[in-house]
């Protein structure tokens, strides 16, 4: 068949080209919207009481030890912030550089492996993957830890295919205790080695001498340790309350047992298989029937630069598989192996008739559903307009837009273009999601707008208690907040909540979800002011003065001050962005609402 006339282009500015276009593609949107749950307010909230109260060693949420991760990923956004005087710009931009980062290593690399052509080719493939756009455009911390994985990959691959490179090596180490320290996953590059000693045995790959995989793992072990041990020390004999659980939760629970007896997020043993990777590697997974078998022709020859990565690829998936906790985001640093793997049969996939054909049904398929879904919203169907009201949305045009897009390209590239056609949708799908995405949804998955009329009810001198809280409502008030711990039985924490409120009623309320009214039960709910549906919950304000009848209890749980706010940051000087930032004006926090 005869190679596609849009392969021979010259690639003389190609990356360049694919620079700008991947800057463009996963910055646009910023400034648009503020973190939303589940992970994006949390750290946002970390973040920010690092900068107000100087505590980087330990994070904090709320005043309260955060144990759940290290604080590599809200050091990135406590810079950011500071650096853009934002937190809607500062708060996506760790996640953007991280993404960034990843597409250059993966290009370069297969640039010294492949060449210029293929290299591009693997660049556009790994920024059309579905679900590295999507956490390129996440404030979570996946983003930045496969960064350091990949870098760990690139510099082992260094080493072992493009060697000797004991330098790269050792960078590679460096890089993946920095990923241990920022999600505890950093050192899966590692799987890769008893592929690499069966390529050196077979003269294939570089040897790995024993000396270097010793002072590799100890550079490994001598980075995590730069926080590891003073944190050890700071909470061994610090006098914060928590310290110790801290120290002992971030090492074991968080570590280990997360791993080996998960405690939520259970899923069966193919839930990747089946549930995520059909989604997450599109459209990459379209070209599996035809990879497969050249894979296993290149892996009988022992190619090395197919083995590899396509080794770590598949052991990151077992890996997580034998883990009865599972989310599918952390399948996300697959990705990049994924392409370098699939590299040199890039150029090959693309004259295959049958892939464009199953891309053009796709692409069709998707079209019809957004286009019908549009037309049948705009139409009032019931099903899609109950939808919309659930989640304050009117998101037709986006839809039919989408739809419209579908049916362009497939009359404009034809279904011999298909791949081209399909990964033209996804940019365009990215765009809308950015732009008109962000503001439909962002009134509904953040609380500002409700915070706003919190303190328009209460006063802004007012404070507010948030039992069993949600980091967003925290991280968006308006006036003082308190709470009365994360991981707090909630029994308790009302008992106290009960006794705060009524030292002080007129001064004081509570913020509540309205399923929680069981457990308020003693409260006067004639007083209760009806805030609405917000993040999915229904929200009742009550002042101190309803809950003169409820007994509470001093010791049942300890009070946390929260620090610090969205609001916090703006008088600090880290102002919101709103659009008009965008064109060089920067809003106020009244102008904000934060």
């Amino acid at each position: 068949m005869q190679r596609p006339a849009y392969l021979h282009a010259s690639y003389r500015y190609g990356f360049w080209w694919l620079a700008l276009v991947a800057l463009g593609l996963l910055a646009l949107g910023l400034g648009l919207r503020d973190p939303w749950p589940a992970d994006e307010p949390r750290f946002a909230l970390n973040s920010l009481e690092m900068l107000k109260t100087g505590h980087f060693w330990l994070p904090h949420r709320g005043g309260e030890l955060y144990p759940d991760k290290p604080p590599i990923f809200m050091w990135a956004t406590a810079a950011s912030i500071a650096i853009t005087g934002s937190v809607r710009l500062g708060f996506l931009l760790p996640s953007l550089i991280a993404a960034l980062g990843t597409l250059a290593l993966v290009t370069d690399l297969t640039n010294r492996l492949y060449g210029r052509r293929i290299a591009l080719l693997s660049g556009i493939a790994l920024l059309s993957t579905v679900q590295f756009a999507l956490q390129a455009k996440t404030a979570q911390i996946d983003m930045l830890v496969t960064l350091w994985i990949t870098l760990g990959a690139y510099g082992l691959m260094r080493h072992a295919l493009l060697g000797p490179a004991r330098g790269w090596w050792y960078l590679g180490c460096a890089a993946m205790g920095l990923g241990i320290i920022t999600k505890g996953v950093g050192f899966l590059p590692l799987l890769m080695l008893p592929a690499w000693a069966l390529l050196a045995w077979r003269g294939k790959a570089t040897p790995l001498r024993l000396k270097e995989l010793g002072l590799g793992l100890a550079l490994i072990l001598g980075v995590a340790a730069l926080w590891v041990v003073p944190m050890a020390l700071i909470t061994t004999f610090g006098d914060e309350p928590g310290m110790a659980a801290y120290r002992d939760n971030i090492l074991f629970k968080q570590t280990g047992k997360r791993l080996a007896t998960a405690w939520h997020h259970v899923k069966p043993w193919h839930y990747y298989i089946v549930s995520v990777l059909p989604w997450a590697w599109l459209p990459l997974v379209l070209g599996l029937p035809w990879v497969v078998p050249s894979w296993w022709h290149r892996l009988r020859r022992l190619d090395a630069r197919v083995l590899l990565p396509l080794s770590g690829t598949l052991l990151v998936v077992v890996f997580f598989s034998l883990s009865p906790g599972k989310r599918g985001v952390y399948m996300l640093p697959t990705s990049p192996l994924l392409v370098l793997a699939m590299a040199p049969l890039l150029p090959g996939l693309l004259c295959k008739r049958g892939l464009h054909w199953l891309a053009t049904g796709l692409l069709a398929l998707l079209g019809a559903i957004f286009l019908v879904a549009g037309v049948l919203g705009a139409a009032g169907l019931p099903a899609l307009t109950e939808l919309a009201a659930k989640y304050d949305v009117t998101p037709w045009v986006w839809w039919m837009l989408l739809g419209v897009a579908a049916a362009g390209l497939l009359v404009w590239l034809r279904p011999r273009r298909g791949m081209l056609g399909l990964a033209a949708w996804l940019a365009v799908f990215w765009a809308l999601w950015s732009t008109f995405g962000y503001q439909q949804l962002d009134q509904t998955r953040s609380p500002r707008d409700m915070m706003q009329r919190v303190v328009q009810i209460t006063g802004p001198s007012a404070w507010l208690a948030q039992p069993d809280f949600d980091e967003e409502f925290l991280l968006q008030a308006q006036q003082p907040s308190v709470h009365f711990g994360f991981h707090t039985d909630q029994d308790a924490q009302f008992l106290r909540a009960f006794d705060w409120l009524t030292q002080a009623p007129g001064e004081r309320w509570m913020l509540i979800p309205q399923r929680k009214e069981d457990q308020i039960a003693c409260a006067d709910l004639s007083q209760v002011n009806d805030l609405g549906l917000q993040n999915n919950e229904h929200w009742w304000l009550i002042p101190g003065t309803a809950f003169a009848s409820c007994q509470g209890d001093a010791s049942a749980a300890p009070l946390f001050v929260a620090p610090t706010t969205v609001a916090d940051a703006a008088t600090a000087g880290y102002q919101p962005a709103t659009q008009q930032d965008q064109d060089g004006v920067t809003a106020t926090p009244e102008d904000s609402g934060k």
